[in-house]
């Protein structure tokens, strides 16, 4: 994979294509493999980036002084923005919303376009029960190395404080080994979790943070699942009428994770949304 050395540290990557560019970014305890179903059915004529942000599943340490609060995340999505030197991008959000917050931070010069799907907003953050349960299992000593291990039992995954209630679908055991094998061989790489989930949120600023997306006036895609408990239905709507630009598109049968859930309606979606802003 190659590889960005940011001020925070490094940031592995893959892309393909070549055009205007289209920047994927995924959830806590995930990284770029989560698009795996989604990427290949997306039309040709774009360059697609997927960077592997340091939310627990990142192959290498990020510095030890690295700031990963939810600021600082921000921060390396724009610093990672500049070192490949990408303009006009389409920012796809999933799960981690952190980075809707690019705009209130002033950081939001080089994005043209959003798709966001079903992710933290508002004062969701954590989110749901899955999201309380990383914090606290990054708060009780040894407590993520405990969640991995958990992870990797299937039965215990699918339940919901865990990941029963991310995908309609069980996720399959070669995948979640991908995500967890990190934390698994780096204690650093655990610090480096704990760090964000460590983030205390303050939920005034949180809303105000999101309702800054007022101000984003490119096209924007909410393309939410109708389903589920993590990220609420309403918040959909909420993003949509909030962006001065956004349209809503529903996504039936899928939950959080609805590029697996629903790869081929995802793919479709965000081609529809893609070729039209293109031509």
């Amino acid at each position: 994979m190659p590889t960005v050395d940011l001020a925070a540290g490094p940031i592995h990557y893959v892309e393909h294509g070549d055009g205007p560019a289209v920047v994927f970014l995924h959830g806590l305890l995930m990284n770029h493999t989560v698009w795996d179903e989604v990427i290949d059915r997306l039309p040709a004529g774009f360059r697609y980036v997927r960077p592997d942000l340091p939310l627990g599943a990142h192959p290498e340490p990020m510095r030890p002084d690295a700031d990963l609060s939810l600021r600082g995340l921000n921060r390396i999505v724009a610093d990672f923005l500049d070192a490949l030197d990408l303009n006009d991008v389409t920012l796809v959000h999933s799960d981690w919303g952190g980075a809707l917050f690019l705009t209130a931070y002033g950081l939001d010069d080089r994005l043209g376009r959003l798709i966001l799907l079903p992710c933290e907003a508002f004062d969701n953050f954590p989110p749901g029960l899955p999201g309380k349960m990383a914090v606290l299992a990054a708060r009780i000593p040894g407590g993520l190395a405990l969640a991995l291990r958990q992870l990797r039992v299937s039965w215990l995954r699918n339940t919901p404080p865990l990941l029963g209630w991310m995908a309609r679908t069980p996720l399959p055991d070669d995948l979640v080994r991908t995500w967890t094998e990190p934390g698994f061989r780096s204690k650093d790489i655990r610090r480096d979790l704990r760090k964000y989930v460590a983030t205390r949120f303050t939920a005034s600023e949180l809303v105000a943070d999101t309702e800054a997306l007022q101000h984003f006036t490119g096209p924007a895609l909410v393309l939410w699942s109708s389903a589920g408990k993590v990220m609420p239905r309403s918040h959909g709507r909420r993003l949509a009428n909030l962006l001065p630009n956004g349209t809503l598109v529903e996504v039936d049968d899928a939950y959080v994770l609805s590029m697996l859930d629903r790869p081929e309606t995802i793919a479709q979606a965000m081609t529809t949304f893609l070729v039209a802003e293109r031509s």
